[in-house]
């Protein structure tokens, strides 16, 4: 067989070995190894690159980002801020038609600020904001699917683990990611709290509910002691790389060091739950690591079968225009979604893609904006939708069928892509913050 041959094999049998249940870097990496073998005929030439991709990626400074974001997060979470902030919204929409659940997006959008992570929203959220809905007779598949929905923004709005993955992939800088990550996020929020609004004047039934007429008022002392934490939190770390005092390593640790300072001034931090943020982080790290030590091993494959090459070929010879590799792409995330996770996604499709990108001379920072928000579509899509999994799990409400999760995410699911056609026509929605 011919390289290409072994390359193109070897994706699909990525795929398939994910979809089947193989652990996503043993996926990535073993069959790696073997398609520079057979298409090399060299064991010791594809144990070279096995030990450079391992030499090149996780000993690179920036890597720190992973472990000090992730602590920043779990600390927060168990801090429990993320209840907090939503206490807060919830006071200030109880009164609009679907007001609980604008409050759920909006706490969302703040509590991804300090988390970076979908599955903790989903987590946090399904426990917080769906009983508080069905208390007030909201539809319990809207109740799920506003859960679901406005979970996806832990992995838009910075600081965003998909975001760092897919700036080491694509070799960008992970301040960059973060910042063009802010505008979409926002922009993915106020739409979702416009779609609720929409739907509750036109879909009542869908949103059901009846005003909050029993929720007592919150005092400003109460308001600003629940907010002033994540003020705070957010200032110092999205504020000290906006303004350039702090890289994204001195970020994550001035951030992780003033999380762990809220959660022990607000007597949410005992030796026990320390040092199991510590043991989550570990176990996190260590996952993400393994991960883009993997994708670059498959990087190294790819290149050498030429496949970014040939598709290159394939295009110019097709004249495909921007408009249509944009819907290949989109279509290609939106099929993978149905049956991988985020991670895998980026680290499948980016290496095949972002060459295109470049030598069209587009920003591949805005390509990864637009990779990530179509590849968490699949986080409500089934069969994997994992965001709807983990909302069912964590309910543990009989009442509630996985059916419900996802029939509730879906016109969220819709908001999504109705955002990604947009920053797609309209690049500088991602860029502008960058030309500061």
């Amino acid at each position: 067989m011919t390289p290409i041959e072994i390359g193109l094999l070897s994706v699909l049998a990525i795929v398939i070995l994910i979809y089947v249940g193989v652990y996503i870097p043993i996926a990535l990496g073993v069959v790696s190894f073997v398609s520079i073998w057979l298409m090399r005929d060299n064991f010791e030439l594809a144990m070279n690159l096995l030990k450079i991709a391992l030499s090149d990626s996780v000993m690179e400074y920036t890597f720190a980002t992973v472990p000090l974001f992730t602590f920043m997060g779990l600390v927060v979470s168990k801090a429990g801020l993320g209840s907090d902030i939503y206490d807060v919204m919830n006071a200030a929409f109880r009164k609009i038609k679907g007001g609980i659940g604008m409050a759920t997006v909006g706490a969302n959008a703040i509590f991804a600020a300090v988390t970076g992570s979908s599955i903790a929203s989903a987590s946090v959220f399904a426990t917080v904001a769906v009983p508080q809905m069905l208390r007030y007779d909201y539809n319990p598949r809207f109740a799920v699917g506003v859960v679901a929905g406005s979970s996806v923004l832990g992995m838009i709005i910075p600081p965003s683990a998909m975001l760092i993955i897919y700036s080491f992939v694509a070799e960008q800088s992970v301040g960059d990611m973060f910042l063009a990550g802010v505008i979409p996020g926002l922009l993915l929020a106020i739409a979702y709290i416009a779609a609720i609004a929409f739907a509750g004047k036109f879909f009542p039934n869908f949103v059901g509910g009846r005003p909050a007429v029993d929720y007592e008022p919150m005092s400003a002392m109460t308001v600003v002691s629940k907010t002033l934490p994540l003020v705070i939190l957010i200032a110092v770390v999205l504020g000290g790389i906006y303004t350039g005092w702090l890289t994204p390593v001195e970020a994550g640790a001035a951030g992780a060091t003033v999380g762990l300072l809220i959660a022990l001034v607000r007597r949410r931090m005992t030796l026990k739950t320390f040092w199991e943020a510590l043991i989550e982080t570990g176990h996190i790290t260590a996952a993400i690591l393994f991960l883009i030590t993997a994708a670059s091993i498959y990087s190294r494959m790819l290149g050498l079968a030429a496949l970014p090459n040939e598709l290159g070929d394939i295009i110019a010879n097709n004249q495909f225009g921007f408009i249509t590799i944009m819907v290949i792409y989109v279509c290609l995330m939106l099929f993978l979604g149905t049956l991988l996770d985020t991670a895998s996604i980026i680290l499948i499709v980016v290496p095949l893609f972002l060459p295109l990108i470049e030598a069209m001379g587009l920003s591949p920072v805005w390509f990864g904006i637009v990779t990530v928000v179509g590849a968490e579509i699949g986080l409500l899509t089934p069969p994997l939708g994992i965001s709807c999994f983990v909302i069912k799990s964590t309910l543990n409400d009989d009442r509630i069928k996985l059916k419900d999760v996802f029939l509730g995410a879906l016109p969220f699911a819709l908001v999504m892509l109705a955002v990604l056609i947009l920053l797609i026509c309209y690049p500088q929605l991602s860029t502008v913050l960058l030309n500061r």
